[in-house]
């Protein structure tokens, strides 16, 4: 067993023998990780916040936002290239981290950092303000005045570490409105955070002051409430619970954005499941469940398959089943904390339970993963995760709108195999139902750059827009030293 050591974390005007130190241990096959996060004091957090403020009205408001882009794409391709360094540690490290499989952190991590290069990001921009320079200076409006969008000098964003990689979301989205970064990590996958500032640095060494990692324990609220005081907007995602909890740490008058939990599934419609399709379609939602053991919102729960196509839904889970056995041998599962094994567990004796019944479910499953059918009408309700999913028969996908309603305010992402006319109809009753994201079976983790999170535009939020209107551009002529 290696004993390999690292440090969390980016805090710009302090060293490490300034900052006190607790070690969180990550236990692997082979190896042992112990990584130091930082515990600030009271004054090293305020002065900490100031510093990030001050840089951030001093440098980062400064450069025009295309200047911003060339700068994370400089260090997105750093990320993207496997002989650099820090995209060596990262591959090492983040699989101990996290348990999930190298391989299917490396290649998820590259298909992540590539929605970040200058192409996407010059998109995403696009996506939500339409002409990017609304950001640099006032830009005129249709109707007559003046708009420019402003950025919050200083924004505390609360990650989460479910899924690596989730917090450069947040942390770009902050860059590119120009607004000063302090980001908290989770003590789940406490290392990329403060890599990437890290990277970001060298790549333009005046954004030193602009940005900071940090850590505390979740649920002090001493501590959130000494950084929310001091900032202009906050972002946290989580669970529903944690997030109630930081709401009522932040003051009334801070912005604050929530990401909670979420539930997706996926339909199937009959035009996906003719001989020639079906396979493909079956291992596109096969690998929906594998990667990152459905651990994000975007993870489907349930699989709602139409009956009337060649390959019936029974036959639908069956090949499913098949194909998440083909995965776990390619990319072996986690090791389940104690807890989440003894709740999967449950959840498949409850299904083998129900199974006796004439009626009742078919489950099946060998090592790492569960399918459980049922070929009767059932409503949306969380799988166990970790390669547990259900496969539902439906006689028309328009069955699933009822089954979905109750958990509206839950909805995120469906992956969707359907012909172009019926796919147009699926979204549109799925939107009337609160789902926010529609996507191809096979990208239900891969949100495209740019997208709507929640149905929330990730960039407008993030800013206050401020509007000279057209009667004080009119007024101003009259002062004009040209008038007579």
């Amino acid at each position: 067993m290696t004993l390999l050591r690292e440090t969390a974390g980016y805090l710009p005007g302090l060293t490490a023998a300034d900052v006190a130190w607790q070690t969180l241990t990550f236990e692997g096959q082979h190896d042992t990780l112990e990584v130091a996060v930082p515990v600030l004091t009271e004054d090293q957090t305020v002065a900490l916040m100031a510093r990030v403020r001050s840089a951030s009205r001093a440098y980062l408001k400064s450069l025009t936002v295309a200047q911003i882009v060339d700068i994370i794409d400089r260090a997105i391709a750093r990320w993207l290239d496997p002989q650099d360094p820090w995209r060596q540690k990262a591959n090492t490290l983040l699989p101990l981290v996290t348990g999930y499989d190298a391989d299917m952190v490396r290649l998820g991590l590259t298909a992540y950092l590539k929605t970040f290069r200058k192409p996407q990001l010059q998109r995403f921009l696009a996506e939500d303000f339409g002409n990017p320079q609304v950001l640099d200076d006032f830009v005129p409006r249709t109707k007559g005045g003046f708009s420019k969008a402003f950025g919050a000098d200083l924004a505390v964003h609360i990650w989460a570490g479910n899924v690596p990689g989730l917090c450069l979301w947040s942390l770009i989205s902050g860059l590119l409105v120009k607004s000063g970064t302090v980001g908290k990590v989770a003590s789940a996958e406490p290392l990329l955070a403060g890599w990437m500032a890290q990277l970001l640095v060298e790549v333009d060494p005046r954004l030193a002051d602009c940005l900071a990692v940090v850590w505390w324990k979740g649920g002090d609220e001493a501590r959130e409430k000494l950084f929310f005081k001091h900032a202009d907007l906050v972002l946290a995602y989580g669970d529903n619970t944690a997030l109630e909890q930081v709401r009522r740490q932040v003051p009334i008058t801070t912005r604050f954005l929530p990401f909670g939990h979420k539930l997706s599934f996926g339909i199937v419609a009959r035009q996906a499941l003719d001989a020639r399709k079906a396979i493909r379609t079956v291992q596109q939602a096969a690998y929906d469940v594998m990667r990152y053991d459905q651990q994000g919102c975007y993870s489907p729960h349930v699989f709602y398959v139409e009956r009337g196509g060649k390959i019936s839904p029974e036959e639908f889970s069956r090949y499913l089943a098949h194909e998440l056995s083909a995965l776990e041998k390619k990319y072996p599962r986690r090791t389940l904390s104690l807890s989440e094994a003894a709740d999967l567990a449950g959840w498949r004796q409850a299904e083998e339970f129900q199974s006796l019944s004439p009626d009742g479910p078919d489950v099946a499953g060998e090592g790492d993963w569960t399918v459980v059918y049922n070929n009767s009408l059932l409503p949306l309700s969380p799988s166990a995760l970790n390669r547990s999913i259900r496969v539902v028969a439906v006689d028309h996908w328009a069955d699933v709108i009822p089954l979905i309603a109750p958990h509206r305010a839950l909805l995120q992402t469906v992956g969707v195999a359907a012909a172009p006319r019926e796919l147009f109809e699926i979204a549109e009753q799925l939107g009337r139902a609160g789902v926010t994201r529609i996507c191809a079976l096979g990208q239900m983790t891969s949100p495209e750059a740019g997208w709507h999170h929640d149905g929330r535009c990730s960039l407008l939020d993030l800013v206050q827009m401020v509007d000279i209107e057209a009667s004080a551009e009119t007024a101003a002529e009259g002062f004009a030293p040209y008038v007579d």
